[in-house]
């Protein structure tokens, strides 16, 4: 166990070895020769580059021999949707998906027209064998049909290679398969392009009217060209683009000039404005976020107000975006004038906003206190640390002040202070065994009293493990009142309270945690137990022989009463066991558990040990075995609801990444709340819990990684030279039922910005005490190697595109090293219960899993809680069916791409008019829900949580003596009582969720039915662009008749 677990863990902790090298999807695409530009379309020399990659069988064309300087010459360089439509011109070879789930290769092209998509070979005659662009109504990415949804190809192909053609009055769909994304993207931004501007394709501009964006490159060339002669030295070139593209290689823009040098036939050591503008472009320019301009502009180029709204509302899932806000979002981050007094977002400002911390991953809102924090003090997490002082192992490390204020600048509100007898006569505080560990009392004090409250203002607790004579305590209690003064808290407890204080009640105040006289010792010193926390294994007595002392080599030590009369909220006291506890611990006694003692709590009596901590603090401290100062999983101790765990701060790697990434929640003011199902005095929660928790629905979380960005070598990888061959490792930290792990495919020889372009999926169970940990490591066949990483907690975690910033092995932050990536977080249907797959999904009813009561052995409680059994059976179905139609949907026809799912909001520029229920004008608007929703659980199971059941809580120990239960039987029933109240209180609280949910759903259902005129009168709104009323009620009897209809 522990002296097995000691070893330092540096590393990721993910245990996955580059095993899973990148298979099919996605390999090379033969380069092909430049073909016409259409007519009509225009690259510019603000054209993007997009490097695209697939396996297609080319037809044979003449190519033009250059030469690359590039570390992929073989890669594709697609400029723009122009360049899109020259790929579909010359065409590619995809798989033609069918309803019977077969998949036959058939090479794709664009007509020279560009009036209609053809595929050959084909049984059918060529008139056949093609659709007609006039024709087609959407373009959908990913498995957005019956036919790629179906089960016999599902597995076969990953989402971001699928897409989809919806052509015809009767909206058939040609289902095809691509070798890659990349190849997805340009089929995709190409035919929407066509089909947004049909015949009407926008003019090329004319000569001397460049683009927005090249514009303001050149006028950045300007400004750098000091002697006006219209050229630049590289090396002022190459510092230019590194300033407008911070973390960008000196070597790799030095080479793309040279590449360009050569194949324009220009050498030199001077860049004229032109070659600048193209090199800009091509090293500047992010096809993954270009992609994603595309999907939400309206001239394909850029973002307007209008579409920079739709896109931060549908997308990343902010409320209440104006016009106004966009405005200030193109003001800040929009490079050029003319862009920013035009109100439009090009590439470079749209990239730039989603670096910004204005976009990151982290809730902005989790970045100050959020939390209640009137609660006691018993029902949050404290950051905490063990051995502060030292810099290294707690046996030959050496001390000093640093790791104090390292501490609490991250907002730890737990210091250990292991106080020893000086030389001088002078208190020592010491972290280990050597002279070296060891340092002034007087010095420490001081440094926690000036930082104390820098980074956060609430309560610091200064747990003392006392090692020194009388004296010095003396001179350490004076030292401790002198310096810290008022802050220290020295009123005594309250007896007729039953919990702690709050943080807020307690703020700017120094609690000190320590052994305290009996009341009945009235002398200046006297004897207590030294049992606080065990001596290390050099410091336990030991016979003349060299064998322990019996008893386990616990010690008697004299206690000064100046020392004594410091301890008020935080008295240490020994742990006898939980029944002891129950009846005769008070509410300002603290127990400290060693790691293995608490493990072993944790593993066979975790509902106990998470009951105790309701009322009372508790700290666990790391095992003596642990003589390198590694760290133990906060986690195995967070589930139990154990407040303080103390931790190794000087020690980095993967358990201090869970540390510091949970407490940055909360203002990363050092204390978080707890869930409310370990915080209220009856409830049940087992931290063993290996499925979903009654009453608390599941999560999905769904992560899609794009690329990564400024990637630096793992560490010691100068041999390997310039070849890093990343994957990301996505890890849940949690309750057992919630631990899981899943990796990316290898990005081979991608260099400093991988492209990985994968999905990844969660059930999350307990979301409130999950983190997610994102690892980079570097596929080797020796052994993977850290490269960054990022833990943040679930609750903290934003929807939409966002960008990871990395962090290194020590949490420092890497400059510019990023993970791009699309979060999606949505309930899971049935309370945490996957969809069932094939026939045993479709039969229905037989197969659901209902919660019920579990009896308690006290005959009249159960035949209460017999009452809400088929109550609870009647509330599962009823949220179970409604989930049927709440699947997320492919679209509806004749509905445009971002009335995907009906949980969202429709808004787009097709139908500008609709508002959120939430923001419109009064309640009555709704439409009515079916009055069954929700009445059995209404009319049975809240009466019994309001009377009768919490009723019973009040005289349950005068029941338990009546019926004679005692020991396990009496815990057992004392557990089916808070499990049964769980289960109501929770399942009361779906169903309430489910029923909100389904009048939103009713609600979006009936605006986007009156827009589009498929309501029930059949008849579009004779003006979409004029402000609207708000909607007249709905009858329950027109309600079915009008969802119907839509």
């Amino acid at each position: 166990g522990t002296a097995g677990a000691a070893g330092r863990d540096r590393g990721c902790g993910s245990g996955v070895r580059g095993t899973g090298r990148a298979r099919g999807w996605g390999s090379g695409l033969a380069g092909a020769a430049p073909v016409a530009r259409p007519v009509g379309l225009c690259a510019g020399p603000d054209r993007c580059v997009l490097p695209l990659q697939d396996g297609s069988r080319q037809r044979p064309v003449q190519k033009k021999k250059t030469v690359s300087f590039s570390t992929m010459p073989h890669d594709r360089k697609i400029n723009s949707t122009a360049a899109c439509i020259s790929f579909m011109l010359q065409g590619c070879e995809m798989k033609k998906v069918r309803s019977n789930s077969r998949m036959y290769s058939r090479f794709f092209l664009l007509a020279p027209d560009m009036r209609c998509l053809r595929w050959e070979p084909s049984k059918k005659d060529s008139e056949k064998a093609k659709i007609e662009i006039e024709l087609v109504k959407e373009v959908r990415v990913g498995k957005k049909t019956p036919v790629l949804r179906s089960n016999g190809l599902s597995d076969q192909f990953p989402d971001e290679c699928a897409f989809s053609i919806i052509h015809g009055d009767n909206y058939e769909s040609l289902d095809l398969v691509a070798s890659s994304a990349d190849v997805v993207n340009a089929w995709v931004m190409g035919l929407r392009y066509l089909v947004s501007y049909g015949k009407h394709t926008p003019e090329a501009p004319e000569a001397g009217h460049p683009s927005l964006r090249t514009s303001w490159i050149s006028s950045v060339f300007k400004v750098a060209d000091l002697e006006k002669v219209g050229r630049i030295p590289v090396a002022r070139a190459v510092q230019l683009i590194k300033a407008l593209n911070p973390g960008m290689k000196d070597s790799t823009i030095e080479l793309k000039f040279k590449e360009l040098q050569k194949a324009g036939e220009q050498p030199g050591s001077d860049v004229a404005c032109d070659l600048f503008v193209e090199a800009y472009v091509d090293l500047c320019t992010r096809p993954e976020i270009f992609f994603l301009l595309v999907q939400f502009s309206s001239d394909k180029e850029s973002l307007g107000l209008k579409d920079l709204l739709t896109f931060l509302e549908v997308e990343q899932g902010m409320e209440g975006v104006t016009e106004e806000t966009c405005l200030e979002i193109v003001g800040k981050y929009e490079p050029s004038s003319e862009g920013r007094e035009k109100g439009y977002l090009a590439i470079d400002g749209f990239t730039r906003y989603l670096l910004s911390p204005d976009c990151s991953i982290f809730d902005p809102q989790h970045r100050r206190v959020c939390q209640d924090m009137t609660q006691p003090l018993s029902h949050y997490f404290i950051s905490s640390a063990h051995s502060a002082c030292l810099r290294e192992d707690s046996s030959w490390g050496s001390a000093g002040l640093g790791g104090y204020v390292t501490a609490l600048r991250m907002g730890c509100r737990s210091l250990e202070l292991v106080v020893w007898d000086g030389p001088d006569g002078e208190p020592l505080v010491s972290g280990g065994r050597s002279a070296a560990s060891r340092v002034a009392c007087r010095s420490v004090v001081g440094v926690i009293d000036r930082y104390a409250f820098e980074a956060s203002e609430y309560p610091l607790i200064l747990c003392l493990a006392v090692r020194c004579s009388p004296a010095q305590q003396r001179l350490m209690a004076q030292c401790l009142r002198k310096t810290l003064g008022a802050k220290l808290y020295l009123d005594p407890p309250a007896p007729e309270e039953a919990y702690l204080p709050s943080p807020e009640t307690l703020k700017a105040r120094v609690l000190i945690k320590g052994r305290k006289l009996p009341p009945s010792c009235h002398e200046s010193e006297g004897e207590v137990t030294d049992e606080d926390e065990g001596p290390e294994p050099w410091q336990r007595p030991v016979t003349a022989d060299g064998q322990p002392l019996a008893g386990g080599g616990r010690r008697r030590l004299r206690l000064s009463r100046e020392l004594s009369e410091l301890v008020s909220l935080c008295q240490a006291v020994p742990f006898q066991d939980f029944e002891a506890s129950r009846h005769g611990q008070r509410y300002w006694e603290v127990c400290s558990f060693s790691e293995v003692e608490a493990g072993r709590f944790a593993s066979e009596c975790p509902a106990e040990l998470v009951s105790y901590n309701k009322r009372f603090l508790s700290r666990v401290y790391p095992s003596p075995l642990r003589i390198d100062a590694s760290n133990m999983n906060p986690q195995d101790f967070w589930k139990c609801g154990c407040q303080m765990v103390a931790m190794n701060f000087q020690t980095p790697g993967l358990m201090m990444d869970l540390n510091a990434g949970w407490f940055r929640q909360n203002g990363a003011c050092g204390y978080v709340l707890r869930p409310a199902v370990m915080r209220e005095e009856v409830s049940y929660f087992s931290a063993n819990a290996k499925d979903s928790l009654p009453g608390v629905p599941a999560q999905l979380l769904q992560l899609r990684v794009i690329s990564g960005q400024n990637l630096p070598k793992p560490r010691g990888s100068g041999a390997k030279g310039d070849v890093v061959e990343p994957y990301v490792c996505a890890e849940i930290h949690g309750i057992p039922a919630d631990c899981a792990e899943q990796r990316t495919k290898t990005a081979l020889q991608s260099g400093d910005n991988p492209v990985f372009e994968e999905s990844l999926e969660f059930q999350v169970n307990l979301p409130e005490l999950a983190l997610l940990r994102l690892v980079v490591l570097d596929d080797d066949y020796i052994g993977d190697e850290f490269i960054a990483q990022y833990t943040i907690p679930f609750e903290c975690l934003q929807s939409g595109y966002r960008h990871v910033p990395l962090r290194s092995l020590a949490g420092d932050l890497l400059p510019h090293a990023t993970l791009f990536l699309h979060v999606a977080i949505a309930n899971r249907p049935g309370g945490g219960k996957g969809p069932r797959r094939g026939r045993a999904g479709r039969r229905g009813r037989r197969l659901r899993e209902y919660a019920s009561a579990k009896t308690t052995g006290i005959k009249a409680i159960d035949e209460v809680f017999r009452t809400a059994s088929q109550p609870l059976r009647e509330a599962t179905d009823l949220r179970e069916n409604m989930q049927v139609p709440r699947q997320p949907l492919p679209p509806s026809p004749g509905l445009p791409q971002l009335c995907r799912c009906p949980s969202l909001l429709i808004r787009s520029p097709c139908y500008p008019a609709l508002s959120s229920p939430s923001s419109a004008g009064a309640p009555h608007s709704r439409p009515a829900a079916p009055a069954s929703l929700g009445s059995p659980i209404r009319r049975d199971s809240s009466p019994l949580l309001r009377s009768p059941g919490m009723d019973f809580h009040k005289e349950l120990h005068r029941l338990e003596a009546k019926e004679g239960l005692k020991g396990r039987k009496l815990q057992k029933a004392l557990e089916s009582f808070a499990w049964n109240i769980t289960v109501l209180k929770g399942q009361a609280d779906l169903l309430k969720q489910a029923k909100a949910e389904a009048l939103d759903n009713l609600w979006q259902i009936h605006n986007a039915g009156q827009s589009c005129g498929i309501g029930r009168n059949g008849s579009a709104s004779p003006d979409l662009g004029r402000a609207r009323t708000p909607l007249e009620p709905i009858s329950e009897t027109e309600g079915g008749s009008d969802t119907g209809s839509c």
